[in-house]
């Protein structure tokens, strides 16, 4: 399955975010993928998270989703992006990943698990967590995918419970922020979620200066297939069942491990 990251740097006008994100999905359709991932918060993103921003958000069925569905009709190429979600009848909000696809259009939502409670920000003062209920997951052609946000990136567990349910390419949409080291961790525990469950890894950061960029794709082995650097653009790259069989057969860690993820409330 061929599929592509997309790196931008998101801003306060929502309809130039979608046309950015348009232009990047016609990019990559051009290049044959079936699938296209955008950033955490693609949708709409300034550099302060408060209850300006979060007056920004949008329902499922509002415009940037609805965009986005009319974008992979008239592409054929399935888009996961990020979105700043209203709850109804509570101040805060949900970090939401959306997956649209050509035929179904709205078709998984995930909520960001571990919030950004790091590095001197309170991501939890403004934006819900949400429920532990197990991967969200979704197959185009013969790869499974999984989903998650961000400062997920920093928790193992949570990728080794993917790796469990089958997943073979694991997504990681962020506005990873600039700071001591983070370019280097991000670079590093992209890698290292792909070597230690030996599966695909598709990390898409904002770039620059909202997020870092170094935008990267990761294959089973830890090989990096596709990278961005701080520049808005693509990278494309193909995932495999055989490459991940082949690679497990070398390196079965996952089947000598003598522990198991339990997940906790």
């Amino acid at each position: 399955m061929k599929f592509a990251i997309g790196q931008m740097v998101s801003g306060a006008d929502k309809v130039a975010n979608l046309a950015e994100i348009a232009r990047l999905t016609e990019e990559a359709a051009s290049a044959g993928a079936r699938l296209v991932v955008f950033p955490e918060f693609a949708m709409f993103d300034v550099p302060k998270l408060d209850e300006e921003f979060i007056k920004e958000g949008e329902s499922l069925d509002g415009p940037f989703v609805s965009g986005l569905a009319a974008l992979a009709r008239r592409t054929g190429v399935a888009i996961v992006a990020g979105m700043l979600e209203t709850i109804e009848g509570e101040a805060r909000g949900y970090n939401t990943l959306v997956l649209v696809t050509p035929e179904e259009g709205l078709s998984r939502v995930y909520h960001k698990l571990h919030l950004y409670d790091a590095f001197g920000f309170l991501e939890s003062d403004h934006i819900r967590p949400g429920d532990i209920a197990g991967p969200v997951t979704f197959t185009i052609d013969d790869i499974t995918v999984g989903m998650l946000t961000c400062y997920d990136l920093r928790f193992p567990e949570v990728a080794r419970e993917h790796a469990d349910a089958g997943v073979d390419l694991l997504l990681y949409p962020a506005a990873w922020m600039p700071g001591a080291r983070k370019e280097d961790h991000w670079n590093t525990l992209a890698r290292a979620r792909a070597i230690e469950n030996t599966l695909y890894v598709a990390a898409v950061s904002q770039g620059p200066a909202i997020g870092t960029g170094g935008s990267i794709i990761v294959d089973p082995m830890g090989i990096t297939l596709g990278e961005i650097g701080e520049r808005s653009g693509i990278a494309v790259a193909d995932a495999t069942p055989q490459r991940v069989a082949e690679v497990r057969s070398v390196n079965p860690s996952l089947a000598n491990r003598r522990f198991t993820v339990v997940a906790s409330a």
